[in-house]
């Protein structure tokens, strides 16, 4: 009787939100390292059906790194990183899209419906889903950034309750496809499509002020103090892209930026239905 008093106390915790964030859009963005992981993926589908059965619109961004580069290798290319960031020519375009589309994307939307919900696999070479133009800066090949999105036919998936699975391919003007950074993808499309959250998972916990102890994570911060710690060098490492794109989804008008551990059982709904959370909310 005293664990089903608790799973009710539970429920009753979570209803404020559940009414909060009724039909409201929520983009999840996934690590490529993340995808490798069965535990991982088993628990973020399960919380991104949850959320959709309760009301939200969740869209699920992936991203593939490591998954590309082995793809690359078993095919005799060598990865080739500038400052962090892959080069893409022609021929790692082709395996990034068949890698993220045709296997993660696919196995993402076939998880989904095993856990019951509906999902459809969106990008930038099946559809004009994810608009992009090359990358300005150092010269990375077919690398690119959004700058736009088929945002009616966002609506309607949402809407219908099916969760888009948005693999980082974008379809240049001129029908060129650009490989590009999943964290820098979810954030544009929160801001293209008005969400309420953009939620990063990754291997870490959230933002730290001292990267090894656990213990001075910060749960709750606001951008003008995350820019301090990125200009302390507080920030940096794979963190820094994540944290930098969170910011500019704020400044173009989403209201929290949440980090946290996808290695944490359930995290993505312990952050959201709970009044503690699990990992960073960065707030305006």
């Amino acid at each position: 009787m005293d664990k089903a008093i608790e799973k009710a106390a539970v429920l009753i915790e979570a209803l404020p939100y559940i009414k909060s964030f009724h039909q409201k859009v929520i983009v999840v963005k996934l690590g490529g390292s993340a995808m490798t992981d069965e535990k991982v993926l088993h628990s973020l589908v399960h919380d991104v059906v949850f959320m959709e059965q309760v009301g939200m619109r969740p869209l699920l961004v992936h991203g593939g790194g490591p998954r590309i580069s082995k793809a690359m290798e078993a095919a005799g290319l060598v990865p080739k990183f500038i400052d962090g960031q892959r080069y893409t020519d022609r021929a790692v375009l082709d395996i990034a899209a068949r890698v993220l589309i045709d296997e993660l994307s696919a196995d993402v939307c076939e998880r989904i419906r095993k856990a019951g919900g509906v999902a459809v696999a969106v990008n930038g070479r099946d559809s004009t889903f994810l608009r992009g133009e090359k990358r300005a800066g150092k010269d990375l090949g077919l690398v690119g950034e959004v700058t736009g999105v088929d945002r009616p036919l966002a609506q309607r998936l949402l809407a219908g309750d099916i969760i888009p699975v948005v693999a980082p391919i974008a379809r240049g003007a001129d029908g060129t496809l650009y490989n590009v950074n999943a964290d820098l993808a979810a954030a544009r499309l929160a801001a293209l499509l008005g969400a309420e959250k953009l939620v990063f998972l990754s291997n870490v916990p959230g933002i730290l002020t001292n990267v090894n102890d656990p213990q001075t994570l910060l749960s709750t911060v606001h951008a003008a103090e995350v820019r301090e710690l990125i200009t302390r060098k507080a920030i940096t490492g794979g963190m820094l892209p994540k944290v930098e794109a969170g910011l500019a989804s704020i400044a173009a008008g989403v209201a929290k930026v949440h980090m946290i551990s996808g290695l944490v059982s359930h995290s993505l709904l312990l952050e959201i239905f709970t009044t503690r959370g699990v990992g960073t909310e960065v707030v305006a």
